[in-house]
């Protein structure tokens, strides 16, 4: 086998295994449930993933915050326009929800017993997404305690919004939670302006 097709192979099992650990949890997914949730065989899984299901998890998460560094970080560290990039967020992190990942990996990997296994992972992904958000809302001229409350909250809001939709089986419980936090990011901004524009 190629070594191109072997990435592509290793790249395209990548969702199956996000889908049998969010099922089934680290712990609770074993080889054979990986396997058969790739349709790989053992010796190929492990072909692919020498050190097993950490390693198939390191490349979950991996894939997590490439989608999270590219669609949610980036746009907010660098957007010239406060509005725009929150609402971006917003857009994309709905369908990200809606897209079939009913529940944040890296926040269910987070309250679970393997957490620890990745927790330095796990609290750069939290800790990129608040300080992201507090730069945007900066750069909307909020104050910097506002920014980061509100950031804070917009943060543990969404992911909350992901657990209580899944548990409630409602996807417009997300929705408009969401839609609650980007109404605060955005009047933050827009109250600032005014008072900036009156004084």
């Amino acid at each position: 086998m190629s070594v191109r097709r072997a990435l592509t192979d290793r790249a395209s099992a990548i969702p199956a295994l996000a889908e049998a650990f969010r099922e089934h949890g680290f712990d609770g997914a074993s080889i054979a449930i990986l396997s058969k949730a790739t349709g790989l065989g053992k010796g190929s899984l492990y072909n692919f993933f020498p050190n097993g299901k950490e390693e198939m998890m390191g490349a979950v998460l991996a894939d997590i915050d490439a989608w999270f560094r590219a669609k949610i970080f980036v746009p907010l560290e660098e957007g010239d326009d406060p509005e725009m990039a929150i609402r971006s967020m917003m857009a994309e992190v709905t369908a990200y929800f809606r897209s079939g990942g009913r529940v944040c990996l890296v926040g269910w990997i987070g309250l679970g017993s393997s957490g620890t296994a990745f927790a330095v992972r796990i609290r750069d992904y939290f800790a990129r997404w608040i300080a992201a958000l507090a730069q945007c809302l900066r750069a909307g001229a909020v104050t910097p305690m506002q920014a980061r409350t509100l950031a804070e909250e917009a943060v543990s809001g969404i992911q909350g919004a992901i657990i209580l939709a899944r548990a409630l089986n409602e996807d417009a419980v997300f929705g408009r939670i969401v839609s609650r936090h980007e109404a605060a990011l955005l009047n933050a901004i827009a109250d600032r302006g005014l008072h900036a524009s009156q004084g």
